[in-house]
């Protein structure tokens, strides 16, 4: 695991020592993703630098460091991330007879000789991996950049005036002398649906994400004036529709052993290091599922990290504690304070590199860093809910369309005005006087999503709303447009019939790479800990979209077969109970701890001076919060989590002003 930097510039006045202090400026920002050895390669003809700063994982010699040329000089690579099938992939290339005479032992070695024999398409569709890559063709003279098919590791790009700047974090990229940061509007109202940036976009103009299974390419005569496109070597739409026209017939202890087949040979893979390794076991159906197949492939305990709360409601810490005991792993637990879970906070904008604001960034952080001081690597559960069915939107709003698609329009916003007239506290309140097997987390919240549930009358703009903070962003960012499909439009267009289906697969090519992956990522990363996600093998990914619908919802519960493959090491009443999530009380915080934090950050005059939101709006919803009367605590974190890195971004704060006025 590593990370990686370069830049590439057709027409430029550089020499050799430029070059080598410019990239060694990039590559050190991003010391935290490899602070184990860094490289560096230019050719200066060619106007093209690579850098990388290495996390040692495989082949800690120096035959695995990086820059690597390939083994008949035409290539080459900087490289993030691990190909787990790269002995498989290293022995078909001996069979066919087309393998270099190896040098070590690395997965990086045999993806350049892959690409030699295969070419770059080819070769990335036999990698079974998280990566992301930057290859230079000395022949062809000609860079291409390329991820992994779900987009578990980070690629950055773009035109900073004739210089085309890349890497795995923007900061690095901030480094070079070229860039010139504006904030791109557009990408600011998407975040402020999601919580997160959606990719190809970035918080700024003209740089981009490449996609998950893409790759682009770029030639001798690239400038900003020639636009190369995306091209995908894997479609997540394409595996799921081929999934669902080519459906498994199984009983189902014949889906349980093919699940649990197919799953334990993706941790056995990932469990492949030549460092220490453990896992997260939250306690949860995923993760605690991962850590037993684990368990079960190893000859010693497996090495296991939970953080607890003491707020009761936050706390999975006694669950994963008891799971841990059954199946015998050397577990590590740490409860954190609310003042060692707020320390992180100043560290968010730096650590993410651009707005993010899923405050489950902070316990992953945390977990993160407690796992770094014992292990190197750590496998994590991410994935299971949207390749199973988890979430509970999708069986919920399934059965709640059931009942009122035929419902006439004015008695829905009658409804719907109903629970709006109800305050979510009143809604807490009465939850907490039920007993406690069926209390719902939330469920003030949860009666306002259902109130705009019923003020819609169409399954894909409900589950829109489902997945938007604001609705409608125009309201909240000033001057800006939305640009690019939203989540309805997305559905529509899929072609698939299941209205589930579809939630799931909008998801997992949207939710899951741009918010889970990337909070995995940087947290993980930011403590130089390599996180691996086994529920994203390939083979996985295609047997859970060959998998009918039964087989992952049962009964109004998510990840059916899942479920049944744990309960074959783990006694069922110590894994069933409501699901909580990963989460910390940002909503209590910001009414207390972190109250003058945010207020500052949020003042009237500041917010009308930048010029960014509608200050009123943000203002009604603080006071709002702060009354109890409503948990604003997405909408408001989101808009702090902007603020908090705007903070930082001061170039970019006068940029965008001055484009405005331009």
């Amino acid at each position: 695991m590593c990370g990686i930097a370069g830049f590439f510039e057709p027409v430029h006045t550089h020499d050799a020592d430029e070059f080598q202090s410019i990239l060694l400026g990039m590559t050190d920002r991003i010391r935290h993703r490899g602070p184990d050895d860094s490289g560096y390669w230019a050719d200066i003809a060619s106007g093209i630098a690579l850098g990388h700063r290495r996390l040692s994982i495989l082949d800690l010699s120096a035959a695995g460091n990086q820059p690597m040329p390939s083994a008949d000089g035409r290539y080459v690579t900087v490289y993030n991330g691990e190909v787990y099938n790269f002995v498989e992939l290293r022995d078909r290339l001996e069979t066919e007879r087309k393998a270099p005479i190896w040098r070590g032992h690395s997965d990086t070695e045999v993806i350049l000789a892959a690409i030699a024999a295969w070419g770059i398409e080819e070769a990335l569709k036999r990698m079974n991996g998280m990566f992301a890559l930057a290859l230079w063709d000395l022949k062809e003279r000609r860079l291409t950049l390329a991820r992994d098919r779900a987009g578990e590791k980070p690629l950055y790009y773009g035109w900073q005036g004739g210089t085309l700047l890349f890497a795995s974090e923007l900061k690095a990229m901030a480094a070079h002398p070229a860039w010139h940061a504006v904030v791109d509007r557009s990408a600011l109202a998407s975040y402020t649906r999601f919580g997160y940036v959606p990719a190809p976009k970035s918080m700024f103009q003209g740089i981009q994400k490449l996609c998950p299974g893409s790759f682009i390419s770029f030639s001798a005569d690239a400038s900003p004036h020639v636009q190369s496109v995306q091209q995908q070597y894997w479609s997540a739409v394409q595996t799921a529709r081929s999934g669902l026209e080519n459906s498994l017939i199984l009983s189902d202890g014949e889906a349980t052993d093919t699940l649990e087949k197919t799953l334990s040979r993706a941790v056995r893979l990932r469990m492949v290091a030549d460092v220490p390794l453990g896992a997260f076991l939250s306690g949860g159906i995923d993760s605690s599922t991962i850590v037993a197949l684990m368990q079960a492939q190893s000859s010693r305990p497996v090495k296991t990290f939970t953080i607890g709360f003491r707020e009761a409601d936050f706390n999975e810490a006694v669950i994963a504690k008891s799971i841990s005991h059954h199946l015998g792993t050397d577990h590590t637990e740490f409860y954190v304070t609310a003042r060692q879970a707020m320390d992180v906070v100043p560290r968010l904008p730096d650590l993410y590199d651009e707005p993010f604001g899923d405050s489950s960034q902070i316990p992953t952080f945390l977990v993160s860093q407690m796992a770094r001081h014992h292990v190197t690597v750590a496998l994590s559960g991410d994935a299971g809910d949207e390749l199973f069915g988890g979430y509970n939107r999708y069986f919920q709003l399934k059965a709640i369309w059931k009942r009122i698609a035929n419902w006439h329009p004015s008695g829905l916003n009658m409804a719907a005005s109903a629970l709006r007239n109800i305050s979510p506290a009143i809604w807490d309140t009465a939850n907490r006087a039920l007993p406690a097997h069926i209390r719902q987390p939330a469920l003030g919240d949860k009666m306002q999503k259902l109130a705009d549930v019923l003020s819609v009358k169409d399954p894909n703009h409900i589950y829109q709303n489902l997945v938007s903070l604001w609705k409608n962003t125009s309201r909240i960012v000033l001057d800006s447009h939305e640009s690019g499909a939203l989540p309805a439009e997305r559905m529509r267009d899929l072609q698939i019939d299941d209205l589930i289906d579809r939630m799931m697969l909008v998801d997992f090519i949207t939710y899951l790479p741009d918010d889970i992956l990337t909070k995995v990522d940087r947290a993980s990363m930011g403590v130089s800990l390599e996180a691996r996600i086994p529920l994203l093998d390939p083979s996985v990914i295609e047997l859970a979209w060959q998998l009918p619908q039964s087989q992952k919802i049962r009964d109004g519960q998510g990840k059916w077969l899942l479920r049944q493959v744990l309960y074959r090491h783990v006694p069922k009443n110590l894994v069933e109970r409501p699901k909580m999530g990963f989460s910390v009380p940002i909503a209590d915080w910001l009414r207390g701890p972190l109250r003058d934090w945010a207020e500052a950050l949020l003042d009237q005059r500041r917010l009308k001076e930048e010029g960014w939101f509608n200050c009123q709006e943000v203002q009604r919803m603080w006071h709002t919060h702060q009354s109890g009367r409503r948990n604003f605590q997405h909408y408001l974190w989101a808009i702090l989590m902007f603020q908090a890195w705007l903070d930082q971004q001061d170039g970019v704060a006068i940029a965008s002003r001055k484009a405005i006025s331009a």
